[in-house]
């Protein structure tokens, strides 16, 4: 009742009950999310907890890192990822001017599809064609190479 007061206070009465129950739906919704996440860490940390007799035992201290994609463990990798940018700009290096504009725009500074037409001075089909062909050769390029991602 308070977030409806607090927030919908200037709606026409029709619509405050309709606000309502949706606002009570998610509440619902949302106290259920966070008893399920609550309940999924309270059991994953306890069970790393093994000796019930310390007090000042960190269970996160126990957990052993996985490494994702954007987390680097050693030398090796660290050459390995140079290594690989390296032939991807090769790659780019030998595209042709308008589709290494076009995907760089896209790929390396995000634009969308409108931005980078707007850019480029070109329509946004166009765009899309050079992202792709660019897209296509590289991929073909990095697997020559025998880089696979």
């Amino acid at each position: 009742m308070l977030k409806l007061a607090e927030k919908y206070a200037a709606k026409p009465s029709g619509e405050l009950p309709l606000l309502f129950q949706r606002i009570l739906q998610n509440t619902i919704r949302d106290h259920y999310r966070r008893q399920r996440v609550r309940s999924l860490w309270t059991t994953l940390l306890s069970s790393l907890h093994g000796k019930q007799d310390e007090d000042d035992h960190d269970p996160l201290d126990a957990v052993e890192v996985n490494e994702g994609p954007g987390v680097i463990a050693g030398p090796a990798q660290v050459l390995e990822r140079s290594q690989v940018v390296g032939l991807i700009e090769a790659g780019l290096a030998s595209l042709p001017a308008r589709q290494r504009e076009a995907f760089l725009l896209r790929y390396w500074e995000e634009l969308d599809v409108e931005e980078t037409a707007a850019a480029m001075g070109c329509s946004e089909g166009s765009v899309k064609t050079h992202c792709s062909r660019a897209a296509h050769a590289l991929a073909v390029f990095l697997k020559a190479k025998g880089v696979t991602l």
